[in-house]
């Protein structure tokens, strides 16, 4: 009996040294990633890259990816693992052109002078709905950029004098953890619920300038209980993780709003860390908002985060086995019930 033969396909890639160099990447370690994910050898012959694969499809995918990368190096991207899932996704979907679009133009530019861009279509549609509403919600899962973009859009507004102040809030609420009582004044107590805005204003204005501008009070950041009273005038309001804020808190903020301002809402309704999490009027005010003119929300999802690619899958994983707060997770068939240890709950029982 002759033994089957398996014939192999292979096409050339055109690229130049350097461009291989950074496609690639370290170890080869994004050509194995791309190896590893569609089932085909990838070579470089005569300074050539070359695919080989035994299915067509496959071939054809990795081909479509490579130049897909290659047009995402040419627009600054920086070519690592997350880059090269990111182009695979869009090749096999067929967003090639819808995510080239969306990595196009410079939302603003850092301290140390590097561009801030969108790298998904779920980001510029959020960029795109900051710049055309007054009022943008903007809801979904850790590392999808929410606060980092709106802290670049304000940026830019107070730079081109759209706007005359920043005003940046988020509810004072432990995530799950009892600090017990702060040391310091008022500020010292609140700076670190405060914290990831500080951290995204230094990196786009420096420290220094951040600290000058808050002492001119043209950047403000506070606890979302200081909002009540105030009318915002020309300014460029961001409230971060309103997933802790009641209904009554939405309709509260979203109050403020005066003449010449804008308004950002972001936050993640999977961390949402008030004692019952029904009291989240997250959802329920983007609900009641959504289809008025002036105001868009905007729902981001796994596909947009740019942090480790491990993150997405992490929130994939979670919203695949989705359990009532508080509740166990679902277990699978088979899976033996475990009996809760015991506990003493008497808190005043005698020590021996």
């Amino acid at each position: 009996m002759e033994a089957r033969t398996n014939k192999l396909a292979s096409e050339k890639i055109e690229l130049d040294v350097l461009t291989m160099q950074d496609l690639f990447g370290v170890a080869d370690a994004n050509l194995k990633l791309l190896e590893r994910e569609l089932g085909v050898s990838l070579i470089t012959r005569d300074g050539q890259a070359v695919a080989v694969s035994e299915s067509e499809e496959a071939l054809a995918l990795a081909v479509q990816t490579l130049k897909m990368l290659d047009r995402m190096r040419a627009l600054g991207e920086q070519i690592d693992e997350f880059s090269v899932s990111r182009a695979l996704a869009s090749v096999r979907e067929g967003r090639v052109e819808e995510t080239v679009t969306a990595m196009k133009g410079v939302v603003a530019y850092t301290y140390n002078g590097a561009p801030v861009k969108c790298r998904t279509l779920g980001q510029r549609k959020y960029i795109k709905a900051i710049e055309e509403n007054t009022v943008t919600i903007a809801i979904g899962p850790a590392g999808t950029g929410k606060t980092y973009l709106a802290v670049a859009e304000a940026v830019r507004a107070l730079k081109d004098k759209k706007v005359n102040k920043i005003v940046m809030c988020r509810p004072a609420v432990e995530a799950g953890e009892k600090l017990g009582f702060l040391p310091g004044d008022l500020q010292n107590k609140v700076d670190p619920y405060l914290r990831p805005l500080y951290d995204a204003l230094d990196e786009m204005l420096g420290p220094e300038t951040v600290q000058s501008y808050m002492e001119k009070r043209i950047i403000e950041i506070a606890p979302l209980a200081y909002m009540r009273g105030r009318t915002l005038k020309s300014m460029f309001l961001l409230c971060d993780e309103c997933q802790n804020m009641s209904i009554a808190q939405h309709l509260m903020i979203l109050t403020r709003l005066g003449e010449g301002s804008k308004m950002v809402l972001t936050g993640d309704v999977t961390q949402i860390d008030l004692p019952s999490p029904q009291d989240s009027g997250l959802e329920r005010c983007a609900d009641i908002l959504e289809g008025i003119d002036d105001i868009e929300v905007i729902r981001l999802t796994g596909a947009d985060v740019v942090r480790h690619k491990l993150v997405g899958k992490i929130i994939t994983a979670f919203e695949n086995n989705k359990a009532a707060p508080g509740q166990p997770a679902e277990k699978k068939p088979g899976q033996p019930t475990q009996k809760p240890a015991y506990r003493n709950n008497n808190r005043f029982a005698r020590k021996k």
